[in-house]
């Protein structure tokens, strides 16, 4: 039977839970153990799919086409299991369920309350499908203290009491602040937290303090006294250089350790933590540094583009260099010039995005790394952005655009109203709902055979993950092709782009999935990698 490890956060948000989680994930795979995480997020949005970047961060997508929260990036990365929508939840999901069962008349008239059938319902979640892992690791969004996270708090507290006895443990993330005026780390808000949590039936088992700096003796024993822990179970979490030094910190502080103890289980003589080291060597020893400038339209929230930064750091690991990245709100380049920006770097990447602002300002980039021969690597909306590119420069088509900004003469990108899922057709309308309406998840792409992005795969057949509303519009590829765009990737149909590449360019890719959603650590996606690669040979011709 599965044991369930409960992960909450105080003091403040943003402490890093999810990357907690991930990272003591890593640490039990490195004991042999199988693990499962999954996300409780209290917003009562249905999923992130229509939150905006800069209110959510990323919008992960899974295998299965779920649009989830981040954090599930971080745990596909550290532990190499690919997350599924079973693995996040949030209160507008859970509401919509229970009304949708309230309306068929399932609850036989009652009246339907926060407990039992709230409560219920995310319990219900939390324990379905995990009979083949060791451990499933549940993260709980938000802050203790939150109104709106009450009922995920009060569902794990009641399950402290239904599983049997050594099978739950809770672990409390939260911040031990150093005061310099005072010279001090402050446990305080550590004991008001824990007595918050306690308040409501949670006593933790663990407590994993955020800080900058070694905890005292004084104080560790102090918040083991007054937190009601082991003075042992006061685990230091304090910064690290690299989110992949993190596993080999916590063990080193005695997380795992810890967590095992709680369940009444001896240390299992098993521990590699090869793979991590390896990581944290790469990570730590580059041969050299190359600059790649991150031409998007959401640069003011870095979390916007969490997948793609580590997907980038990925590419760097597999070339022994640091990648240094240039952030450019795509806007800049509707009203100046590129060139002071963009001359010095060594790869031009525009990632993904929604809307009109900044669209002429990523077209720019494009036509600058087109026309220096610079590496340059379009995902999504950065694809269609280097389409129209190319249709305005090279074919003559001046007025080439995409319907998602209004009507044109000339719609070289537009709106997909039907598409293939399997062997299911997709219908989508325009004035449809936006959320969960997408080509979302994993679909098949061939290549062409001899094509650049093949040899870089080494292989025709990919699987890649999407989440896109607007496709280049294919009627347009002879004239394209005839101009040295082409058309490398497909559908196994032939209907939808997938891939496009300048045949005259060192290396010029776009492609419309998301590779950065699938890169791990010690698993660098291939077109991350060569990208990197070409970088890295740029870096060399300037």
């Amino acid at each position: 039977m599965a044991r369930y490890i409960f992960i909450t956060g105080g003091v403040v948000s943003s402490l890093g839970k999810g990357l907690a989680s991930a990272a003591l994930g890593a640490l039990l795979q490195a004991r042999g153990y199988s693990v499962r995480l999954r996300k409780l997020d209290p917003y009562l949005n249905v999923d992130p799919g229509t939150m905006s970047p800069y209110q959510h961060g990323e919008c992960f997508v899974t295998d299965d086409g779920a649009e989830t929260d981040l954090d599930l990036g971080h745990y596909e990365r550290f532990t190499g299991r690919s997350a599924n929508r079973q693995d996040n939840v949030t209160t507008g999901r859970i509401y919509q369920d229970i009304i949708a069962r309230e309306r068929r008349g399932d609850y036989l008239g009652g009246t339907v309350q926060v407990i039992p059938h709230v409560t219920n319902a995310i319990k219900e979640f939390v324990l379905d499908g995990n009979d083949a892992y060791d451990f499933v690791l549940v993260e709980i969004g938000g802050t203790v203290g939150d109104i709106e996270a009450m009922p995920f708090l009060e569902a794990i507290r009641q399950l402290g009491n239904d599983l049997p006895h050594n099978h739950t443990c809770f672990i409390h993330l939260t911040l031990l602040p150093f005061i310099p005026s005072a010279g001090e780390v402050k446990t305080k808000p550590t004991q008001h937290s824990v007595k918050e949590l306690r308040s409501i039936g949670i006593q933790p088992n663990i407590l994993l303090c955020r800080c900058d700096r070694e905890i005292p003796v004084e104080e560790r024993r102090k918040l083991g006294l007054f937190c009601n822990v082991r003075e042992s179970a006061v685990v230091e979490a304090r910064d690290a250089a690299s989110i992949y030094d993190v596993p080999l910190a916590y063990h080193a502080a005695g997380l795992d350790r810890e967590v095992l103890a709680a369940f009444g289980i001896d240390p299992a003589p098993r521990l590699d933590m090869k793979r991590w080291q390896a990581v944290s060597q790469a990570i730590h020893n580059p041969e050299g540094q190359v600059t790649i400038a991150v031409v998007g339209k959401y640069t003011g929230m870095l979390d916007a583009y969490k997948s793609l930064i580590e997907a980038l750091t990925h590419g760097g690991m597999a070339n022994r260099v640091k990648v240094q990245l240039d952030w450019i709100e795509s806007e800049i380049f509707e009203h100046q010039d590129p060139a002071p920006y963009l001359e010095h770097v060594h790869g031009i990447l525009v990632p993904g995005g929604f809307g009109q602002r900044g669209a002429e300002g990523k077209i720019a980039a494009a036509r600058f790394a087109r026309e220096r021969k610079l590496p340059y690597f379009g995902i999504c909306f950065g694809m269609q952005m280097a389409v129209i590119e190319a249709a305005r420069s090279l074919a003559g088509l001046k007025k080439a655009t995409s319907s998602e900004f209004g009507p044109t003469p000339e719609p070289l990108v537009g709106l997909m109203t039907e598409w293939l899922k399997g062997n299911e057709l997709q219908k989508r309308e325009k004035s449809g709902d936006l959320g969960g309406t997408m080509r979302l998840g994993a679909y098949p792409a061939r290549l062409k055979a001899g094509s650049k992005i093949a040899e870089i795969y080494g292989k025709t057949e990919i699987s890649e993950r999407h989440r896109h509303r607007y496709e280049v519009n294919m009627a347009y590829r002879e004239k394209l092709e005839n101009c040295g765009l082409i058309f490398a990737g497909t559908s196994p149909d032939g209907l939808l782009p997938e891939t496009v590449e300048l045949a005259d360019h060192p290396w010029f890719i776009g492609v419309q999935y998301h590779p950065e959603l699938k890169s791990r650590p010690f698993e660098p996606h291939p077109l991350f990698a060569g990208f990197i690669a070409a970088a890295k040979a740029q870096s060399r011709l300037v």
